[in-house]
């Protein structure tokens, strides 16, 4: 009778579930949930600092907008995957199931698309770059985020530096009374890494120069081509994605082992024949 006593104890504290996958899962969540909470909070800050005209005037390529929304949806996909890997919920993670398989589908599409339609997507970049050329001054955010782009590619302008001319106020045309005329950003410039001030003149008069001369100065190389080569280069996020796929289903297939194992104990407790 003991020995029985002892194994329906070890039944009922037995858990299929295993607290690494539980837990890994739920911290995983945790991290990217709160990089969200700061990324809506960041994008709502800096659209509230503009002035609507602005804003308003290069609302499709706005960073703010589109750190916003970026934002919102890993909130959601992200307190999904946290919620339901602590309360073992089966709903909630199969949600967050769907909504990973739903990124990696479309992910590996947009990869696809990309190989079969190569004009047609690098068009389509070349169009982005310099719709964000021409409006550079009008939004401070699109600013520092072209900035960071030139400086971490090591790129400048479109296809070339000379598409800066598209700029209003970096047009090399000999009417322009701009002071930037045919300059580019110093986001362009080859600066050295022991500099400690930067000069932002450093750009001033670049356009003028032939291709050979600048490229003694800046970056002369568009930014189009080093941007495709990046995207195709890190299509090997959709394995991780794949992967991460798989953690959650095995939280799910082992709350339901534990649920068949509770079903079966509560069963035989109330059995007369045990």
């Amino acid at each position: 009778m003991g020995k029985r006593a002892a194994l329906s104890i070890y039944d009922e504290e037995f858990s299929f579930v295993s607290p690494v996958v539980k837990y890994l899962l739920f911290i995983f969540n945790l991290i990217f949930w709160m990089i969200s909470l700061v990324m809506m909070s960041i994008g709502v800050y800096a659209r509230m600092m503009k002035h609507a005209e602005a804003a308003m005037a290069c609302l499709a390529v706005d960073p703010a907008i589109l750190l916003l929304i970026v934002g919102v949806l890993m909130f959601f996909i992200t307190f999904c995957g946290c919620v339901g890997s602590l309360r073992e919920n089966i709903c909630l993670l199969q949600t967050f199931c769907i909504f990973l398989t739903m990124i990696f589908l479309l992910q590996l599409a947009a990869g696809i698309l990309g190989f079969v339609f190569s004009d047609k997507a690098r068009n389509k970049v070349s169009e982005i770059i310099n719709n964000a050329i021409v409006h550079y001054r009008d939004d401070i955010d699109l600013q520092n985020l072209i900035d960071f782009g030139q400086k971490e590619f090591s790129c400048c302008g479109g296809v070339t530096y000379t598409d800066w001319s598209q700029n209003m106020y970096f047009n090399c045309t000999t009417d322009n009374p701009s002071r930037e005329r045919c300059s580019v950003p110093f986001s362009c410039c080859l600066l050295s890494k022991d500099e400690l001030v930067i000069n932002t003149m450093c750009g001033q008069g670049m356009q003028e120069l032939s291709f050979l001369r600048a490229g003694a100065f800046i970056h002369t190389n568009g930014c189009i081509d080093k941007l495709v080569n990046w995207i195709h280069s890190n299509l090997f996020m959709l394995g991780g994605i794949a992967l991460g796929l798989a953690i959650p289903q095995i939280l799910i297939n082992q709350i339901k082992d534990q649920i068949e194992l509770q079903n079966y104990n509560l069963q035989h407790r109330t059995d007369p024949w045990q």
